[in-house]
């Protein structure tokens, strides 16, 4: 699905993944569900681009529901994965940390559990070999990608900042569909190591320009960054 020129999203409002694509290749910001690989390449397809124009995958964290096909493309197609260092070991297939079950509705929950199934999130390929990153860093790929360190979500969650297309990637740093209640709108995602780390971590977020965030979970958000972060802090106040 295209959302501006140059700008894809691979997957819906359950769980999703993008591509940015330049002259140069296409970069991807997370890995979805193992099945999802045919939504991946239909999307290539239907650009005229193929697995091999691929460049680089970026984690935004080393959760399942985001190291999908990942591993896949690394070991059949050459292709690097990058993850920031401290989720390295969760996307290898280190056992997370246990945290707190959401609130939950029957409809919602069962609709993401269906999905998850139906897309092979019971048979993930955890990464062998990643390219760990650290820091505020700008990688060598297509769109020049920033990446900015949100911890919170996780000790390694990361935001993607790439201007060439008007986008900043925020993984599950928060959510516009929560999962497992089906509620739609800002707010905090679940399953988070730490939540009030990572209200604090949507700080460096601010000053961000993006036409679009881009959430792993939930409709694309075109009104802003900072309306978004405020409306996120909002709802977690009222919580």
């Amino acid at each position: 699905m295209q959302l501006a020129p140059g700008l894809h999203r691979i997957g819906n409002d359950i769980v999703a993944a993008y591509a940015i694509v330049t002259d140069g290749g296409v970069t991807l910001v997370d890995a979805g569900l193992p099945g999802m690989w045919a939504d991946l390449r239909a999307e290539l397809a239907s650009l005229g681009r193929s697995l091999s124009d691929i460049r680089g995958v970026i984690l935004t964290h080393g959760d399942s529901d985001h190291v999908g096909f990942a591993e896949r493309l690394r070991r059949d197609h050459g292709v690097a994965v990058y993850v920031h260092e401290a989720d390295a070991g969760r996307a290898r297939g280190e056992k997370p940390p246990a945290t707190p079950w959401p609130k939950m509705r029957l409809f919602p929950t069962l609709g993401f559990l269906g999905y998850s199934l139906r897309k092979g999130g019971a048979r993930t390929h955890h990464l062998t070999e990643v390219v760990e990153i650290s820091g505020e860093t700008v990688l060598d790929l297509p769109g020049a990608p920033r990446v900015v360190p949100l911890p919170g979500h996780s000790p390694g969650s990361i935001a993607v900042h790439a201007p060439t297309v008007g986008a900043l990637f925020v993984g599950d740093a928060l959510t516009t569909r929560h999962v497992t209640t089906g509620r739609v709108g800002p707010q905090p995602a679940p399953f988070t190591d730490d939540p009030a780390g990572a209200l604090d971590a949507l700080t460096r977020l601010e000053g961000v320009d993006a036409a679009w965030v881009l959430p792993g979970h939930g409709a694309p958000w075109s009104g802003g960054v900072a309306d978004l972060v405020r409306r996120v802090r909002a709802d977690a106040a009222a919580s």
